[in-house]
């Protein structure tokens, strides 16, 4: 089990704020008081304890298993029967985004796994026929395939970013392989005719990206290092504008941008959803589900980041009635888009209280 000393090795924390993370760990509520804040639906807010980057700085090792149309590359954490928790990252980052995260959670006895998505990292296509294919259904198929190659029949999700979105599809079409769900920004899942009307223009200010990469001008910046990497460190120092990382900590990320394949992943994940790429008719009839906007039934906990400029208004209302299972969420003040690395205590904690709803 976790302990004050190895937690505060872990996040870099201060005595105090140490105290207080180690107390959310352990001072989880029991089934039935989980009950009552959720019947009571109030949004609980809170502060997470500040993450010093470097804390962690990687992990010890990264595994490669062949799953489904890729040979993924993966980290592993924690006991090989514990039960397991899949951590998902989103764009533009890499699974460095748990790397304070997991080592929490395997203290606490799970047995954690962070996969490179498609095109990120040391995952690679198995086949160079494959289309390079990054709608929403392929990647969430991609881990339905990994947890079957690790003969891991269930799984508490969480993610961030597009890993947000490719957690809530597999709570919402696999709920029997997801035993709990963590998904920051709440329920991600695209709908592409929805996705045609214009947001406020200051929500669309926001996406400046998305409409980059949907040009010639996007696709030729991105094939080139050194403007992909500039681009994506402005997208960091954008969207999480309180995060005093150093560079060391982005470049370890930014060398998951090498993947051959990087940039047409990127590319048709954003062309896609705004419907100026087509996808593959294989996934055709997870599509349909997924754009009946199904609704979620394993546990939840949703949260959202108070200075992520993606954070919707309302505190988790917009999209309350997409979860109908147990569900609690809460906002963290003064965090960022990247929020399990940038509150990796409050992150975790949230992982663990929602296997114990």
């Amino acid at each position: 089990m976790i302990n004050r000393r190895t937690f505060s090795k872990a996040l870099g924390l201060g005595t105090g704020a140490t105290a207080a993370a180690v107390a959310g760990l352990h001072g989880l509520p029991t089934a039935s008081a989980a009950q009552r804040t959720r019947d009571s639906t109030p949004a609980r807010t809170g502060t997470a304890p500040a993450a010093v980057p470097g804390g962690h700085t990687s992990f010890a090792s990264v595994k490669q298993i062949k799953a489904g149309l890729l040979d993924v590359g993966y980290a592993e954490l924690g006991p090989a029967h514990g039960p397991v928790v899949i951590c998902l990252h989103g764009w533009p980052y890499d699974i460095h985004s748990f790397v304070d995260v997991a080592p929490l959670l395997a203290a606490e006895g799970y047995r954690v796994i962070v996969p490179y998505l498609r095109g990120h990292g040391t995952t690679r296509f198995l086949s160079s026929r494959t289309f390079r294919n990054a709608q929403q259904s392929a990647i969430a198929l991609d881990i339905i395939a990994l947890m079957d190659a690790l003969k891991i029949h269930k799984a508490v999700l969480a993610g961030f970013d597009w890993g947000s979105r490719t957690a809530d599809i597999i709570a919402a079409l696999w709920p029997e392989r997801c035993k709990a769900l963590v998904s920051v920004s709440g329920y991600l899942i695209t709908n592409l005719k929805a996705n045609l009307q214009p947001l406020p223009p200051k929500a669309e200010y926001a996406w400046w990206y998305q409409y980059y990469f949907a040009t010639e001008r996007g696709r030729i910046a991105m094939e080139d290092k050194t403007k992909r990497h500039d681009l994506a460190r402005l997208v960091w120092d954008t969207v999480s504008p309180t995060w005093d990382f150093d560079d060391a900590t982005f470049e370890r990320t930014a060398a998951a941008f090498e993947n051959p394949d990087y940039t047409p992943i990127v590319l048709h994940n954003y062309r896609w959803r705004l419907s100026l790429a087509d996808g593959e008719r294989r996934y055709d009839r997870y599509e349909k589900q997924l754009a009946a906007r199904p609704v979620i039934t394993v546990p939840t906990i949703t949260l959202d980041a108070e200075r992520d400029p993606f954070t919707a208004p309302g505190d988790g209302s917009t999209y309350r009635d997409r979860f109908t299972g147990k569900y609690d969420h809460r906002t963290l003040k003064g965090i960022g888009h990247n929020l399990p690395q940038e509150a990796p205590a409050a992150f975790a904690e949230a992982v663990v209280e929602v296997d114990h709803f």
